[in-house]
């Protein structure tokens, strides 16, 4: 009988990225638990490997090889106690960052504490030994492949990123007696750019630039960004946090979030991607993602990472810039995004009193150098669909993503400059959730504060959440309905004027719009809360109006397809048939 690789796919994952990347030189221990990746390994001429039976030896013999190679070297060893052998090896590797992988066997992680011999708790890893610790599990759906892919890519760039040292990856085991497997399956490698001769070809991709939650960029960094777009025929997808001032941009949740519809602008070849959490949740489309940050960390939201450039996201773009300079600027992929968000914005005919109503009628006429701040979720996405001028900051806690702190985050900033107006969006429940700040005794007359209360957690009720099938019943429990004065007319009323504020407050929109003059001005002595009343049915039906500006029969039929799927087979059934068609 002829041994191959193991069938056991977190394992041959592993092996695969190893090869991926380059990595032969590998040292192993004796042991039962790690026989599924060392027979695999030694039956696989491209590994050169070196027997060494005590683990102490064995990481120290690891970074001789390491030192005088000058390449990352591999350990394996079984369960027990063999790991902690490591330590002593791992902390000289750690201090003198060299690039040893520690890989250690564990049979399922529940029997850590079960009385089961020889499993020992490296879920706990001491500061001074490895640079990072990832726990490659069992592959039994998809997600856990892709969530293993990013975990394995991650250990093996750490062991060079920010000067490199020593990584662990915790290798989950069945004993699998089955080594049938012929060839290793396809793992994507992400590669760290760390210098400018490994830059990858970008010249005649078609390349998008996507930039998540951001801080407020010089004019150099924007000039750098706006040349790039002319250089290589790119346009850039923002949110309202993503603050780029520039030429290029194209604010890109109409497009992006329609539910049965997918514009041919939404892909790409590259995404080039900067900036943090983004409260977009926006659906684009490229064959892969570059990531440009100084941190150097793997951020795979899309799920096709292939670069991450651990830099200077300027100094990017004036590499890119000084490598292809072009007389004749074509700028055609910008125009055709910002085409597509000019015809959606015209269909736009109405919409119920709701958050979005809102957000529409208000968002042309916010003041120039203004800031503005927004709640998570609902009030971000509703903004987040309507330009407002260039000039104007945006911000929203997406960090923490968390209901707290949107009105204090905003009376901070209004701080900095008195000279300058603050508006913030919000929603009841963060309103209230909030409330102690807006009565500090620093309140100047600079904000402007926007609450939309519609009597509930409303993002719950919107039609597009798991939790809108319950109907009614949802208001008991899941978005708190009914709270803080139910909707009363004078709740927050008193609140305001006790503190000092001006309060305004509307229940139509014939109301809103005859208020919003008032409430945008830049004349009044003192801070404003303008309340609006909507309601749950309107805010959710304002979203799927905006949602459905544009219909594809062939991705509506799709989106059918896919409902009754999951309604008869559930989530796990679904992904088995999808998976079905896919090895097909």
């Amino acid at each position: 009988m002829g041994y191959n690789y193991t069938s056991e796919k977190n394992i041959q994952q592993i092996i695969s990225l190893l090869k991926a990347h380059g990595i032969k030189k590998i040292i192993a221990s004796p042991g039962s638990s790690n026989v599924s990746f060392v027979a695999s390994v030694q039956h696989d001429r491209f590994f050169e490997i070196y027997s060494v039976v005590d683990e102490r030896s064995a990481a120290y013999v690891a970074c001789g090889l390491a030192a005088e190679s000058a390449e990352p070297v591999v350990l394996c060893c079984t369960g027990a106690t063999a790991s902690r052998n490591y330590i002593p090896g791992l902390t000289e590797a750690f201090y003198r960052k060299l690039p040893i992988i520690a890989i250690t066997a564990l049979v399922h992680p529940g029997y850590i504490g079960q009385n089961r011999p020889q499993v020992m708790d490296r879920t706990v890893v001491l500061n001074d030994i490895v640079r990072c610790s990832v726990q490659v599990d069992i592959v039994e759906s998809a997600e856990d492949e892709w969530a293993n892919n990013v975990k394995i890519n991650k250990a093996i760039l750490e062991t060079k990123r920010q000067g490199g040292g020593p990584v662990h990856i915790n290798m989950v085991t069945i004993f699998s007696r089955d080594f049938s497997a012929k060839e290793l399956p396809y793992c994507r490698k992400i590669d760290l750019i760390q210098k400018k001769f490994e830059f990858p070809e970008l010249k005649g991709k078609k390349v998008g630039l996507f930039i998540g939650t951001h801080k407020k960029m010089d004019v150099d960094f924007i000039d750098a960004i706006d040349l790039f777009c002319e250089n290589y025929n790119a346009t850039v997808f923002i949110d309202h946090t993503s603050n780029y001032q520039g030429k290029y941009a194209v604010l890109g949740s109409i497009i992006a979030n329609q539910d049965n519809y997918i514009a041919d602008c939404l892909k790409m070849d590259v995404l080039v991607d900067i900036g943090d959490i983004s409260g977009a949740d926006m659906k684009l489309y490229p064959s892969e993602v570059w990531r440009v940050n100084p941190d150097g960390q793997i951020r795979d939201y899309r799920k096709n990472t292939r670069y991450v450039f651990e830099m200077d996201e300027k100094q990017f773009f004036d590499y890119y810039n000084s490598y292809v300079v072009c007389d004749k600027k074509e700028l055609t992929y910008y125009e055709s995004c910002k085409n597509e968000y000019d015809q959606f914005v015209d269909k736009i005919t109405n919409f119920p009193l709701s958050n979005i109503w809102t957000a529409w009628k208000m968002s042309p006429v916010l003041p120039a150098n203004s800031v503005i701040h927004f709640a998570i979720l609902n009030s971000l996405r509703s903004w987040n669909y309507f330009e407002y001028d260039n000039s104007i900051l945006g911000y929203s806690n997406t960090g923490g993503f968390g209901i707290d702190g949107c009105v204090s985050s905003l009376i901070g900033a209004s701080l900095a400059n008195s000279e300058k107006l603050y508006f913030g969006v919000v929603g009841d429940l963060a309103f209230f959730y909030d409330l102690n700040s807006v009565g500090i005794r620093h309140i100047g007359n600079n904000i402007r504060i926007l609450l939309i209360n519609n009597g509930n957690g409303t993002e719950f009720r919107n039609y597009s959440c798991i939790a809108s099938q319950f109907g009614d019943e949802t208001k008991e429990y899941i978005s708190a309905a009914s709270h803080y004065g139910n909707k009363s007319e004078t709740f927050v009323k008193n609140i305001a004027e006790n503190l000092g504020y001006k309060y305004y407050c509307a229940k139509t929109k014939e109301e809103v719009t005859e208020l919003i003059p008032y409430f945008v001005s830049t004349i009044s002595n003192k801070s404003i809360i303008f309340e609006i009343f909507t309601d749950s049915n309107a805010e959710s039906e304002a979203l799927q109006i905006i949602n459905n500006l544009q219909i594809s029969s062939s991705q509506y039929v799709k989106n059918k397809t896919k409902k009754v799927l999951r309604r008869a087979l559930g989530d796990e059934g679904t992904k088995f048939v999808k998976k079905c068609l896919h090895e097909r």
